[in-house]
C-alpha cells in the first residue's frame, strides 16, 4: 500500500499544475475571515445575513468571502426562494480545518 502511495505522489510530483492548484488552495486559507466563515459553516448551512451577524462583518464582506469560498469549491450554496443558502462543499474542508487547528494547538 505504501508503495502505491509513493508511486502516486511521485507521479503527482511530475505534474505542476496540480502543485499550482494546491498552492491556490493553501492561498485561500490565508485570510482570517474566510476561516471564521468556514468555522461558522461547521455547524450547518447559513445565509449571508446569518454569517453577517454572528461574525460581526457587514453582508457585502461576507458574501465577497464567500464567492472566493464558492470559487475555490470549499463551499456550496442552494437557493430557497430569495434566500441563499452556504455550506461546506464536503467533509475535506472541515478535515483541512481540524488538521490546521491540531497543527496550531500542537505548537504552543
Amino acid at each position: 500500500m505504501l508503495y502505491f502511495i509513493y508511486e502516486y505522489i511521485i507521479m503527482l510530483m511530475n505534474d505542476r499544475d496540480i502543485w499550482d492548484d494546491l498552492a491556490d488552495l493553501f492561498k485561500v486559507f490565508g485570510d482570517g475571515s474566510r476561516i471564521r466563515i468556514l468555522y461558522e459553516l461547521l455547524a450547518g448551512e447559513r445565509c449571508v445575513q446569518e454569517l453577517a451577524d454572528s461574525l460581526d462583518m457587514t453582508q457585502s464582506a461576507v458574501s465577497h468571502q464567500l464567492k472566493v469560498l464558492k470559487m475555490s469549491k470549499l463551499v456550496r450554496n442552494r437557493r430557497e426562494g430569495r434566500q441563499i443558502y452556504y455550506a461546506l462543499a464536503d467533509d475535506h474542508v472541515s478535515t483541512i480545518l481540524a488538521m490546521g487547528k491540531e497543527h496550531i494547538e500542537e505548537e504552543r
